[in-house]
């Protein structure tokens, strides 16, 4: 019996988020509408709302649900059988079937970039879970990219604040239209002396040392002497210097390992 009222209770949770969900939601162009009315079987149709936010239903026309609400797309539509004298009292029940306009779209480096329906509220964490999870080559950090007032914003989020963070303000809710691109993690690059020269990921606060223990350590004939950085400046001149052991390691830094005199 407590089960029972359990999923009783469940179920009237989900039904009233999803319903208040679905008051939120603006239709767009591409969304396809199953339309009813109470006792008029004729009236039951399938419209897609095209690129004017216009749907054709049966006798009163085009009728513009771009914008709307389903609820207050509903309410337009009695409206309009009710005044035009095809119906009095109206019951009209809309429900999406395929949701076109509310739409996000998540590319970078996740295992399965794309375009993704957004078919109730979404965090940042629940959209990247959507595409398959961020991939070996992703970095730390997501650009989300927003339209408003036919301006687009620009948002850098630190994906380890999400993580490390209860705060639900660091997980941001996304938008139909929004654009998620989960960026490659920088990179660094060691040669010379070396066990495993190569292309590295730059880790957090990551110095010379770590760079040295990723690149396998030092050969038989390394020296931690007299190690080189070459880097570019913020000119984008590249300049070489001499590298201390405790020295950061920043994005597309060439190390350079010498060989020992000795």
């Amino acid at each position: 019996m407590k089960k029972i009222l359990f999923s009783i209770l469940a179920w009237m949770i989900f039904a009233s988020v999803n319903m208040a969900w679905a008051d939120d939601i603006k239709l767009g162009a591409g969304d396809v509408l199953k339309i009813s009315v109470y006792g008029n079987p004729d009236l039951s149709v399938d419209a897609r709302v095209n690129d004017a936010g216009m749907i054709s239903y049966p006798l009163v026309g085009s009728v513009a649900v771009g914008g709307l609400s389903p609820s207050a797309a509903e309410k337009k539509i009695a409206g309009l059988l009710e005044s035009g004298g095809f119906i009095k009292k109206p019951q009209v029940n809309i429900m999406v079937s395929v949701m076109e306009s509310q739409q996000i779209s998540i590319l970078g480096q996740v295992n399965k970039p794309g375009r993704y329906p957004i078919e109730a509220k979404r965090s940042l964490t629940d959209v990247l879970a959507m595409a398959g999870g961020v991939n070996a080559e992703a970095g730390d950090t997501v650009t989300l990219l927003r339209n408003k007032d036919g301006k687009t914003e620009r948002q850098t989020i630190d994906l380890l604040d999400i993580m490390h963070s209860s705060d639900k303000a660091n997980n941001p809710q996304l938008m139909p239209g929004d654009t998620v691109y989960v960026d490659r993690a920088p990179r660094f690059y060691i040669y010379g002396e070396v066990q495993r020269p190569g292309a590295y990921r730059v880790e957090r606060d990551m110095n010379v040392v770590q760079a040295l223990s990723v690149g396998g350590g030092l050969s038989i004939r390394g020296t931690e002497n007299g190690i080189r950085i070459k880097r570019r400046d913020d000119n984008g001149e590249t300049k070489v210097i001499s590298a201390h052991l405790e020295d950061k390691v920043r994005p597309d830094d060439v190390i350079y390992v010498k060989e020992s005199l000795f």
